[in-house]
């Protein structure tokens, strides 16, 4: 009797194992999470003119405090809030938060891209984490006329399944005010390997978070971003204010799809530690040029190597376009900082942020004259 038991529940039970193997297996694809764009709406009966009132209201999504479900169009005052992608988005009050749980790869690289607009607050912050990372992304500065920015953040994840928590830690005396946020998306990042040709790593920032397909302004990788959990591989954002990645389908790149633009004057730093040997010489090349976005002026980058410096003029049409450039230096050091910037400040008509455009950087030893003779 035991034994015919134990033979029926054995298909049973392979097909447990296979559907939980399957389960595992599925793993989130680049592009959109879940509702990502927050499109799929609660029930009429799970709102309260725009606050969402229940935990699971939002389809794929959890929120806690009070989180407000916007539709495209809303009026909050003197103010009209649009959406950037689909008709609605959300907004999260003092302390709210909105998660969701991802099925992951043990040991793999992640970014998040998300759209973020401030509404009433002036200094607002927002709190995203993947357990046990987490990170604040400032987002009262506003780079775009629309007041929409898309934001990244990257981390590596330690387990299969994990929560993904965006959170607004502000308090307002209006309960109501807080960022909006839409169009959250993720991407899996392969950490570029090093070459003989190339001491930089993601020379060519072709390796970078996901670029929301139906916006027009890049995204922001935010300020004080260490290379370790970089979404930009192999860079790092050393400076106050963000950079800029954008990709050839919305701006004009030099060389591939994707490259940096730097939009805060020398409050937005690029950086790279490279391996380097002492006394050796070396030749940082790269290429400025302008995104052919309108952004048009007296351009120059800077870049810095070791004790070397170059400034490189770029007179922009924002039409597109760019130059060639080289820094020679010799290295004091393992290993030597390689750093770009914006000299200047520079802002399209309508009051967007702009600045020049950074792409195609190698770092290769050079010999010497002499060396060359023999």
């Amino acid at each position: 009797m035991v034994k015919n038991m134990r033979s029926r529940s054995t298909p049973a039970v392979a097909i447990l194992l296979l559907c939980s193997s399957l389960q595992l297996a599925a793993a989130i694809s680049d592009g959109f999470l879940p509702n990502g764009n927050f499109e799929a709406k609660p029930k009429a009966s799970e709102l309260k003119g725009t606050q969402v009132m229940s935990r699971y209201a939002i389809p794929n999504w959890e929120v806690t405090g009070f989180v407000e479900y916007i539709e495209s169009g809303h009026k909050q005052g003197d103010m009209l809030l649009l959406v950037p992608e689909g008709a609605y988005a959300v907004r999260l009050g003092n302390e709210a938060s909105i998660k969701q749980v991802l099925n992951l790869s043990k040991g793999t690289y992640y970014a998040i891209t998300f759209s973020a607009a401030r509404t009433c607050a002036q200094d607002e912050r927002l709190n995203i984490s993947v357990t046990p990372d987490s990170g604040v992304l400032p987002v009262q500065t506003a780079y775009t006329s629309t007041g929409w920015d898309s934001y990244c953040w990257a981390f590596l994840a330690l387990f299969d399944r994990v929560t993904l928590v965006i959170h607004n830690t502000g308090t307002e005396e209006d309960p109501a005010c807080g960022p909006l946020i839409d169009a959250v998306a993720i991407k899996t990042l392969n950490p570029p390997r090093l070459t003989k040709e190339n001491l930089l790593k993601n020379r060519d920032f072709e390796e970078g978070p996901y670029v929301l397909p139906n916006t027009t302004w890049g995204v922001l990788i935010p300020p004080n971003i260490e290379d370790d959990h970089s979404p930009l591989p192999g860079w790092m954002v050393e400076s106050l204010k963000a950079v800029k990645y954008i990709d050839s389908d919305h701006f004009a790149v030099p060389h591939g799809k994707r490259a940096v633009e730097l939009v805060a004057g020398k409050e937005s730093a690029l950086a790279q530690v490279v391996r380097t040997t002492p006394g050796r010489t070396y030749a940082l090349t790269f290429s400025v040029g302008d995104a052919g976005n309108g952004c048009e002026g007296s351009m120059v980058v800077e870049a810095f190597a070791a004790r070397s410096t170059v400034k490189v003029p770029y007179e922009s049409s924002g039409r597109g376009g760019y130059k060639r450039a080289v820094l020679r230096f010799v290295a004091v050091a393992e290993r030597t900082r390689v750093v770009f910037l914006s000299t200047y400040y520079h802002t399209k008509t309508d009051g967007t942020l702009c600045g020049p455009v950074v792409d195609d950087a190698s770092v290769m030893s050079v010999r010497s004259p002499s060396h060359r003779r023999r």
